[in-house]
């Protein structure tokens, strides 16, 4: 059964409501198409374990994954946790586990993976760790990207975010076993259509 689940154009409109940085909307708007482009090949390829999550969940928890990063940027607040908050006000608790998950995943699951069951919250944060600003990268250049800008030249905080993008990178190999195109190929296969009201 599909939790509930916003349409995209509610999610336009979550996003607007908590008027949410251009660059900010950019880089959901990629996610999400990468996080659509995921989806579609698992359902597509028919090899990972059924049922697989719903489009619509994964893509909604895409667009709403940086929901409160404008204002934690004022405030200083972590923006997944807050991100959390928000979408359980709005009725939304299980797009509110995706945007707390989708810095870093509070279990890594291997063992799932291999045997081909991707939650929408693993595809939110790998979609995530592939987009720098708008631009659609290697998990090694985002990787360099995260420690520049957030490492704070702290080596115990640049192991932690090495560490998680181990995680990643394990969750690549596994998740493009189950998909007939490779990681390299993900920006050739990206709609290039920004998310609309329909």
């Amino acid at each position: 059964m599909t939790p509930p689940t916003p349409t995209v154009n509610q999610c336009l409109d979550f996003i607007d409501l908590h008027e949410m940085l251009i660059n900010i909307r950019a880089h959901s708007f990629k996610v999400a198409r990468v996080a659509e482009l995921l989806i579609d090949g698992l359902v597509e390829a028919k090899r990972a374990i059924s049922p697989l999550p719903a489009r619509e969940f994964v893509i909604a928890g895409a667009l709403l994954h940086d929901i409160a990063k404008t204002e934690c940027l004022k405030t200083n607040c972590l923006h997944a946790t807050r991100g959390d908050e928000l979408c359980r006000a709005l009725g939304f608790p299980e797009i509110g586990e995706i945007v707390r998950e989708h810095v870093i995943l509070e279990e890594f699951t291997a063992e799932l993976y291999q045997q081909g069951l991707f939650p929408a919250k693993e595809l939110v944060y790998y979609a995530d760790k592939r987009v720098r600003h708008d631009e659609i990268v290697s998990l090694e250049s985002r990787l360099d990207y995260i420690i520049e800008r957030y490492g704070n030249s702290d080596p115990k905080r640049e192991h932690y975010i090495r560490l998680n993008f181990q995680q990643c990178q394990e969750l690549e190999v596994y998740l493009f076993s189950f998909l007939d195109f490779t990681a390299d190929q993900v920006p050739l296969l990206i709609s290039r259509e920004p998310f609309s009201r329909t």
